[in-house]
């Protein structure tokens, strides 16, 4: 990055704005709570069963799918009520208000997000990060395959790409070259996993967490 250039921040949700793995403990607590013991374990497989066939997470059509199997459990309404009417503010990692303020005075910012079409956006719209970010929000099925897309809705001498998974930085990474830094945060159960981490070449900034983002950028005091 250099000084007069124009810079596009793309940055992910899921375990690199907002702790997704703590939604999830708190929506399995409350699965076994209304549902009982064994339906926590029942729903995530269904989860995955379903991000299998879709390449993303679908909570709600897992839902649906849940459903199918217990066509006469009505206390499924109340699971779908948790899931809508959930805090997500409060799983907002400490320092993203502060740091998406410090980016934008360094260049644009842009929610890059995979997901559904209705959920995904839920989540963000109802974390207020639709609003931090002026509704700048791009959600893809698999985001690493959309880049073009991405350049041709936000035009940049340079992207820098925030992201917990090493798998996207390395994919979008190998695609834009020089034109990309990747940044690292090594937050949530994808950075923590060796099966998720192993056989990535290194990224260009690696941290710990969120809000040391700013402090580990290349020219940390230039101006977008």
């Amino acid at each position: 990055m250099n000084s007069g250039e124009h810079t596009v921040f793309l940055i992910d949700v899921d375990n690199t704005l907002l702790d997704n793995d703590a939604v999830q403990a708190d929506l399995c607590g409350h699965l076994d709570r209304s549902l009982g013991a064994c339906s926590c374990r029942e729903y995530f497989a269904v989860l995955e069963e379903l991000r299998a066939e879709l390449g993303y997470v679908d909570y709600l059509g897992t839902l649906q799918r849940y459903r199918a199997r217990h066509l006469d459990d009505q206390s499924l309404l109340a699971v779908s009520h948790f899931l809508l009417d959930y805090p997500f503010p409060s799983r907002l990692f400490a320092g993203v208000p502060a740091l998406l303020a410090g980016l934008r005075r360094r260049g644009e910012v842009v929610i890059l997000s995979d997901g559904d079409v209705v959920f995904q956006p839920h989540k963000i719209r109802r974390s207020g990060l639709w609003e931090a970010v002026d509704g700048r929000v791009l959600i893809y099925v698999h985001k690493e395959l959309r880049l073009d897309d991405v350049a041709r809705r936000y035009p940049a001498d340079h992207y820098v790409l925030i992201d917990d998974k090493l798998r996207i930085l390395s994919a979008c990474k190998q695609a834009w070259g020089e034109r990309l830094t990747t940044v690292w945060v090594r937050q949530g159960h994808y950075a923590r996993t060796p099966g998720h981490t192993e056989g990535f070449p290194a990224p260009d900034v690696a941290v710990e967490a969120i809000a040391e983002v700013l402090d580990g950028l290349p020219g940390a005091s230039a101006t977008g």
